[in-house]
């Protein structure tokens, strides 16, 4: 059986073991919407994005005041 002939350091063991942690995506309840999403990722929400709780980005179409002449 062959054997390694230097020491592998702790670092490459633990950079080939880093992957097998991110098979399953957390799924994560907004406080502000309510809407089900991916942790640690925008989501848009009836055309707002929103990241940690927070407005990023409102697409939302203005409504349009009337003032026109």
């Amino acid at each position: 059986m062959p054997n390694p002939k230097r020491r592998h350091s702790q670092q490459r063991g633990a950079k080939r073991r880093t992957h097998y942690k991110a098979v399953a995506n957390t799924i994560s309840t907004d406080a502000v919407t309510g809407e089900a999403h991916v942790r640690h990722r925008a989501h848009w929400s009836e055309g707002k994005l929103f990241y940690k709780g927070k407005l990023v980005i409102d697409n939302t179409p203005k409504e349009d005041t009337g003032t026109a002449e």
